[in-house]
């Protein structure tokens, strides 16, 4: 059994339609604890020095500048930023992720993925959205790791051993060998060294053309920006 602490979740404020979707999202994740939602942005230092979340939700369309994000990220370094924007071009991702984002997400990003992507965040990994990493880049993510597969990579770069792994997160052996491959596969490497050698960096997130739908439709299994998270 997963004995590990929540992840605390503050989220700024975004559109009404939005918000409602976040929130439904995290409150169906039992990892995640939102401490505090709908931040005014001239109120997120103030917020974060009293709370000190794992990780804050940012609107990036809200940001009066995007090096809000490096001043963010060097007065709380405990806080992992995760972003989410409309229409994000691939030099706006790579700004914001040199300047100390954790994520970068386009708002049609499915709401699995979104999830996914803080639970990266707060081990200290960056998301990037697809067609932000450099040309010759060898790893060739085609979608954005599992909570689970998360699990494993972090515990593989600890230099753990599949039965060592397996005991931490109560699975079998071959459970940890499967997620491997699946690590392995989406990052692009075949082999534990390789793998320890990358820089903190999660797999890619597809971007995807989902029309938004109202939160209430998530239970009708609707492709909607905020759909029902699938099982890991």
């Amino acid at each position: 059994m997963d004995t590990r602490p929540p992840i605390t979740v503050a989220i700024a404020r975004f559109e009404d339609l939005l918000a409602l979707g976040l929130r439904a999202l995290l409150a169906d994740d039992p990892n995640v604890s939102i401490l505090v939602d709908d931040i005014a942005y001239d109120r997120i230092p103030v917020v974060l020095r009293a709370h000190d979340p794992d990780v804050l939700i940012l609107d990036a369309g809200a940001l009066d500048d995007l090096a809000t994000v490096r001043t963010l990220s060097v007065d709380h370094p405990h806080t992992r930023l995760v972003l989410l924007g409309q229409d994000l071009t691939t030099a706006e991702c790579a700004q914001l992720l040199a300047f100390g984002a954790s994520a970068c997400l386009g708002k049609d990003t499915q709401a699995r993925d979104v999830r996914n992507a803080i639970h990266l965040a707060a081990r200290g990994l960056q998301v990037m959205p697809r067609g932000t990493h450099h040309a010759g880049d060898a790893r060739a993510g085609h979608a954005l790791l599992t909570r689970r597969e998360g699990d494993v990579l972090h515990l593989l770069r600890q230099g753990h051993s599949n039965p060592r792994i397996a005991l931490e997160l109560d699975i079998g052996v071959e459970t940890v060998r499967s997620h491997a491959r699946g690590v392995y596969r989406k990052l692009g490497v075949t082999s534990r060294r390789a793998l320890v050698a990358l820089p903190a960096i999660a797999a890619e997130v597809p971007a995807r053309e989902l029309p938004p739908v109202h939160p209430a439709r998530r239970h009708a299994g609707s492709r909607a920006v905020m759909r029902r998270p699938l099982h890991d």
